[in-house]
């Protein structure tokens, strides 16, 4: 099979419909074995029927947490590349190809990018201020600076890679913090990693509000380029996040890494991390 989209999902039952639907017609005009993969992450509002009834193969993930969610729907996915997009209904699945023209190209990574830096859209009202013109630059600049990634959205929920690309990461942060992981993982191993502009509209939910927590995700994903950056080994023992994977909010909080070492060399010891 050639190409998997894989969603992730909690609780969505005002959009999953119509993100199965938009990405199903898409992919069916570009290859009748692609498959789009739905990530439950244990919703408790229907989520899952209406993902079934939409033509879905629905994957339950009993671990919560955003990344838990990812990595089950692509263990799942039986396609060579898989894009990965938010069920919120604020990407536009219309752009799948672009992503897999990428990906077949010979990129191992495809991001998204949100940011106007970039050439990405975001309409009145899709992001939070703080989040628009603090967190995700911010982020970003760390990643194209600590790390050389080639990007300028970092957080973009819309992106796509190639399956081997995904073993070879072995990721392990089961939080919003899956995302930067993957990123930067990804410029350690010396993977090719692209780009592409997208459009961000506000979502279509009613029923909640995002399930991103703007301190609590930003921490997290603060000490993830912590951790994976040896230059920051000072900032880490100022934040107590320590090199044995415990921090002061308690053991099993983050990876048990030695910097130097994983910065050479990801390796995988367990999933219970970030």
């Amino acid at each position: 099979m050639q190409l998997s989209v894989v969603i992730p999902c909690l609780n969505e039952s005002d959009t999953i419909a119509t993100c199965v639907d938009k990405a199903r017609s898409t992919i069916a005009e570009i290859d009748s074995e692609s498959e789009v993969v739905v990530a439950d992450n244990g919703s408790a509002d229907g989520s899952q029927a209406l993902a079934l009834a939409a033509g879905a193969r629905v994957v339950s993930v009993p671990e919560k947490g955003y990344g838990n969610a990812l990595m089950g729907g692509i263990d799942a996915a039986k396609g060579r590349y898989v894009i990965l997009a938010d069920a919120d209904d604020s990407y536009d699945f219309r752009q799948i190809p672009l992503f897999l023209d990428k990906l077949r190209d010979g990129n191992d990574l495809v991001l998204g990018c949100r940011l106007p830096s970039g050439g990405g859209v975001i309409l009145p009202g899709a992001m939070p201020w703080l989040h628009r013109w603090l967190g995700n630059p911010l982020f970003s600049f760390l990643a194209r600076s600590w790390f050389h990634a080639p990007i300028h959205d970092v957080n973009c929920g819309m992106r796509g890679l190639s399956k081997d690309l995904y073993r070879r990461l072995e990721p392990r942060c089961t939080g919003m913090a899956f995302a930067t992981e993957m990123v930067i993982k990804a410029c350690l191993l010396g993977a090719k990693i692209a780009e592409l502009p997208v459009t961000l509209k506000p979502d279509g939910r009613k029923n909640h509000p995002p399930h991103l927590r703007t301190f609590r995700d930003g921490w997290d994903t603060l000490r993830v380029f912590l951790l994976f950056n040896p230059r920051a080994r000072l900032l880490t023992k100022v934040f107590g996040v320590h090199y044995n994977g415990h921090s002061k909010r308690g053991p099993g909080k983050m990876p048990k890494m030695d910097l130097g070492v994983y910065a050479k060399k990801p390796t995988n010891r367990g999933r219970k991390g970030c």
